[in-house]
């Protein structure tokens, strides 16, 4: 039996879904209930917390959820220290931890990507609980783990929508430009965008000119090539764009729309009217107009993130909850679980928090995509 200290853990998801959440908190609560602990799940994130909204979690309840998509919790992107209550923003981290210690729990699991990592942080230092996360997310850019959970069925999703597009393309002689998720880390775009053979990747990391992107799919033609497949992150900026943004200093987003929309006026419309073009669409627009090769534009969207996960993410969501609870069982509170090489280690909150990991211009997957001929948006 373990210890009185460890007794009762909560679990929540936060943040968006994605697949593998079920299989982390089967994973968490079969572990934990192996050692005699109880679970108990809580509702909708952090905004269940507040409200006290749980339910207890037994075998029953676990069971055949290791393939199922989503999270049977819910989720929510609430922040405790920054929640909407009554269209106002009101700190409300004393009423997560009076719902904490209302449930006598030892230790809060809490899953989820980089805001997930913050907002246990600050419910850590600011609430003085015990917390212990477990990294999500398909965009696969939280701090100090080599993988997330999710990212991998998120990958996999998008490398088929790719092998699919591939026959309409060649059929009608197109090009097809294919937007994928990311937010502004290009690691799924580029992984999908390698293993589906995309002709050209667009990743945030890697400001663009699309001038360049022409001319590969312009030699492709003459080279008599019939299609080509053109995969864009969300996140991505073109050279003027990020010298824009260098010279003025910013770190953050160049533009004032979300990442993936652009502000666009329609020819003979200036001064009327001004809406939002998603970058897929005006890359497609003017990768038509510079090349004369008819463009088309598939937007997965949220497809991504649904589903069954594959075998690789139910195992690393296995492996993640059941280590969780043995760092509980050991009183390593306040870490996140990470996949260093092959094994899961904790690592401080404090170093995950407020960071996140894109792709490194010298990675070995940028390396490759440029040795198969792969245009990664300059020449």
């Amino acid at each position: 039996m373990p210890p009185k200290s460890t007794q009762r853990i909560g679990i929540l998801t936060a943040g968006g879904d994605c697949p593998g959440l079920n299989a982390a908190i089967r994973g968490v609560s079969k572990a934990a209930m192996h050692y005699g602990m109880t679970v108990v799940g809580i509702r909708d994130g952090f905004r269940g917390l507040v409200e006290n909204r749980t339910l207890l979690i037994d075998n029953p309840l676990v069971s055949g959820i290791l393939t199922q998509g989503g999270t049977f919790l819910g989720s929510s992107r609430d922040r405790p220290h920054k929640m909407k209550v009554g269209g106002k923003t009101v700190d409300m981290t004393a009423e997560a931890v009076r719902t904490y210690n209302r449930l006598k729990l030892d230790c809060l699991v809490c899953l989820g990507g980089n805001g997930t990592q913050k907002s246990a942080l600050a419910l850590s230092q600011n609430g003085g609980i015990n917390v212990l996360t477990l990294p999500k997310t398909i965009d696969n850019d939280v701090a100090e783990t080599d993988i997330t959970f999710g990212f991998d069925s998120a990958m996999a999703i998008a490398t088929e929508a790719i092998d699919r597009l591939h026959t309409t393309a060649t059929s009608h002689q197109r090009i097809i430009v294919c937007e994928i998720m990311g937010h502004d880390a290009g690691w799924l775009c580029l992984g999908a965008g390698i293993a589906g053979g995309a002709d050209v990747i667009l990743i945030p990391e890697i400001p663009y000119d699309l001038a360049a992107v022409a001319r590969h799919l312009s030699r492709r033609h003459k080279a008599g090539k019939r299609f080509s497949i053109v995969a864009v992150a969300e996140g991505i900026v073109s050279v003027d764009e990020a010298a824009a943004r260098e010279g003025s200093g910013k770190s953050g987003a160049l533009r004032k729309a979300p990442s993936h929309l652009e502000a666009f006026t329609a020819p003979g419309t200036e001064g009327i009217r001004l809406v939002h073009e998603p970058v897929a669409s005006r890359i497609a627009r003017q990768l038509q107009s510079l090349t004369g090769t008819e463009a088309r534009v598939t937007s997965l969207g949220h497809v991504q993130r649904g589903g069954t996960p594959t075998s690789f993410d139910r195992l690393l969501c296995t492996r993640f909850g059941t280590k969780a609870v043995e760092l509980i069982l050991k009183g390593r509170n306040n870490v996140m679980v990470a996949l260093k090489g092959n094994e899961c280690v904790p690592v401080a909150l404090e170093k995950v928090a407020g960071r996140k990991r894109t792709v490194p211009p010298d990675h070995a997957w940028v390396q490759t995509a440029r040795l198969t001929e792969t245009c990664l948006g300059v020449d």
